[in-house]
């Protein structure tokens, strides 16, 4: 019985590192799988992403084609959107209040823009001369305005307009991903 115990234990032994091998295969082919999952269908580009609204009357739709309802309607091109599915020419949509629809793809822009937190409650939101809250203030924004993305690195976005030019924290942003960098 030791002996048939002992031949057991060098098998399982000699095995240990066949199946630790087959494990990390069939692991990362599922982490493969998990990030095929995290690109759209149709264009292959990340999932979910950040867009924005090409035209100033955008309709939503309760489905992905035009004998759907409209349910709301979008009257501000450069609002941005994230994009949450793809079907067809179709992309399903969500906004800064979490409305949901879906719109024709050829409505929407890459152009990468944000509105400056939207949620909050303060009446103004510093922009800084440079990716430092202890820099000087540019400029203060109120909630909900609409800004053009210019970069987005360490936390830190800088926003362009013709009215401004300085840095403000991703967190104070809806319309870029936390530690999402933006060229």
């Amino acid at each position: 019985m030791e002996a048939r115990f002992q031949r057991n234990r060098r098998a399982g032994a000699a095995l240990t590192p066949v199946l630790a091998v087959g494990l990390g295969l069939a692991l990362s082919v599922g982490a493969q799988a998990a990030d095929d999952s995290a690109v759209g269908p149709v264009t292959k580009l990340p999932m979910p992403r950040f867009v924005s609204l090409k035209a100033d009357s955008v309709n939503l739709r309760e489905g992905p084609n035009r004998d759907h309802p409209v349910k709301w309607i979008f009257k501000r091109a450069g609002l941005p959107v994230e994009i949450t599915a793809e079907f067809e020419q179709w992309r399903r949509i969500r906004d800064s209040e979490g409305t949901e629809g879906w719109v024709l793809q050829n409505l929407l822009s890459g152009r990468r823009t944000v509105l400056i937190a939207p949620w909050s409650k303060e009446d103004a939101i510093s922009l800084f001369e440079r990716p430092d809250a202890g820099s000087a203030a540019v400029a203060k924004l109120q909630p909900r305005v609409l800004a053009s993305v210019h970069d987005c690195s360490r936390n830190w976005c800088r926003l362009k307009s013709d009215k401004f030019d300085g840095y403000i924290q991703e967190d104070k942003l809806w319309g870029v991903y936390p530690r999402e960098t933006v060229e």
